[in-house]
């Protein structure tokens, strides 16, 4: 389908991006054989079956256990025991499983005649080794609830899987889903039994393996031929690294790649300018993570409700998704989209509204002085804004918001640190305010509620001055065990509600993920996982 620079304006004014819409369109030697073998292939009538991907860094560490790796890399290489899907969870080695009437124990039947990439036999025996490996890492993986609760892990037959928990614990599948760490690994790749310390090879049973890669450069992946579900269409997959936005635009525009493809990978700019294309497409998801801000509630002054609350009427949502996202990222309301399981609660946003900000800072005490800054018993209303300083987008929004509280009277200066700086100070709570992103799908809400009780990134040390930080975190613990799907829906709406009146976290824009790519491919689509790219649906015309 064509969609038109109209609809596009109207994408913009509020309609809500879903679905992939039709619209849109410096070289290896190894790439430069390709676009020739393509060239050759289009010339004879042949179907193209290889595919060049891009990405801006290298795979890295693929080690299905660990969080260093590509995702997407991760996800055609291995597979879990289930998967997540549109229409709820599919078996993926386990064919089916049944759960006891008590929640507690998960019987799984594993798919026969499944073999690793290099004929290894895939039963319950190498399941078995590989959650013996992950749990052998457990406190690396305590983001994840289903670690506190489990008790065990067995392999009554060769067929047979068991995982036994302490309490009933409804997000279980979902964690088993994920692209990791339970993704199995063929237990000739662990080194003494072991993966927390490395592996030395990825070898899985996913449709793909890795056959080359050199290090910042590209990477390649191949059918895999002992792959026991349908065989994809594209029998070879070059992924090439372009750190630099505008040179992946040029490569895709050269013919040198393919496809590009996550929420990080093209900005709004360049999609607009593909709108008209008969060339390329622009592929848009639905909301897959809000882009927000966390107020530390341990500072002095964000300490008082009233100043957050007034933050958040100070926030103009819609200028910075037209004026910043072109409309892509929708303004976020809530620090949850509706779209998201369990969050649809019917909560109030907070209007745009610089009179009732000025209004609720002045009742506060928060008043104007001579030099037009706000202050009270003498203490200045002057915050600090941390953000990722890899992200121009966060700077950006950063200086947007300094100029709008400027004008009500609230100094905030801004400043940015290196990703791994900033991540550190976020999960210490050395902050005033500081940029954050949800999860995103599937992690959200489940996982990421859950991780507020416990100092995983921020939110655990921005709660603390919360006074219903303890009936928050009791509420949480109850949905991650409640067997009642009605109890579990009061219980998501109590935090939720709790947490969107605490006013702490000031929501901007829901994310979407976003591809542009070549009009002759299809079969391009966003899956449950947002760090997923399904290049088994792919293939050429």
């Amino acid at each position: 389908m064509k969609i038109s620079r109209r609809s596009f304006c109207l994408l913009m004014a509020g309609a809500c991006c879903t679905g992939v819409l039709a619209a849109c369109g410096s070289s290896s030697s190894s790439t430069a054989s390709s676009s020739a073998a393509f060239a050759s292939a289009a010339a004879s009538g042949e179907v193209r079956d290889e595919l060049i991907f891009v990405n801006y860094r290298d795979i890295r560490d693929l080690n299905p256990h660990l969080y260093a790796g590509e995702m997407y890399a991760q996800s055609i290489l291995y597979d879990t025991l289930v998967s997540i899907t549109a229409d709820g969870y599919e078996g993926c080695l386990a064919e089916s499983w049944d759960i006891s009437e008590d929640g507690r124990t998960y019987t799984f039947h594993i798919r026969p005649n499944v073999l690793f990439s290099d004929g290894e036999k895939c039963d319950a025996n190498a399941i078995l080794a590989n959650f013996n490996a992950i749990l052998e890492n457990r406190e690396r993986h305590t983001w994840l609830e289903m670690m506190n609760l489990l008790v065990g892990v067995s392999a009554p037959d060769e067929n047979t899987f068991v995982i036994e928990m302490s309490e009933p614990y409804y997000p279980m599948l979902t964690e088993l889903g994920c692209i990791r760490p339970f993704a199995m690994i063929s237990p000739s790749c662990m080194i003494n039994g072991s993966t927390k310390d490395g592996v030395n090879g990825h070898i899985g049973t996913g449709p793909y393996v890795l056959t080359d890669f050199v290090t910042d450069e590209y990477a390649v992946f191949e059918r895999n031929e002992n792959y026991w579900g349908k065989a994809p269409a594209i029998r070879k997959i070059t992924v090439k690294v372009i750190p630099d936005n505008q040179t992946r635009i040029m490569a895709l525009e050269s013919g040198e790649i393919d496809l590009i493809f996550g929420k990080n990978m093209i900005d709004a700019d360049a999609i607009s300018q593909y709108l008209d294309s008969d060339r390329f497409t622009v592929g848009l998801s639905d909301p897959t993570s809000t882009r927000h801000i966390v107020m530390n509630t341990t500072h002095e002054i964000l300490g008082d409700p009233a100043v957050r609350k007034a933050l958040q009427h100070a926030t103009d949502r819609q200028t910075i998704s037209d004026g910043i996202f072109y409309g892509l990222e929708q303004p976020a309301d809530t620090l949850y989209a509706t779209t998201v399981p369990y969050c649809n609660v019917g909560l109030k946003p907070y209007e745009y509204s610089t009179e009732t900000a000025a209004q609720i800072l002045d009742e506060a005490g928060w008043v104007l002085g001579s030099d037009k800054m706000r202050a009270k018993d003498g203490r200045q209303l002057a915050l600090d804004l941390l953000y990722n300083s890899d992200s121009v987008t966060e700077k950006t929004i950063a200086e947007y918001l300094q100029s709008e509280y400027l004008k009500l009277g609230i100094s905030m200066t801004i400043h940015g640190e290196e990703e791994q700086s900033y991540r550190d100070n976020m999960k210490a709570g050395n902050f005033d305010m500081v940029f954050n992103i949800c999860w995103g799908m599937p992690y959200d809400p489940q996982s990421s509620l859950a991780a507020m009780r416990a100092p995983v990134y921020g939110d655990y040390a921005a709660q603390q001055g919360l006074e219903d930080k303890a009936e928050i975190d009791e509420a949480i613990t109850k949905i991650l065990t409640s067997t009642d799907e009605a109890e579990r829906q009061e219980l998501y709406k109590s935090v939720l509600t709790n947490l969107h009146e605490d006013a702490m976290y000031l929501p901007l824009t829901y994310e979407c993920n976003k591809a542009l790519y070549t009009s002759a491919l299809h079969g391009v689509h966003f899956g449950t996982d947002q760090y997923d790219v399904p290049f088994a649906d792919m293939y050429f015309e």
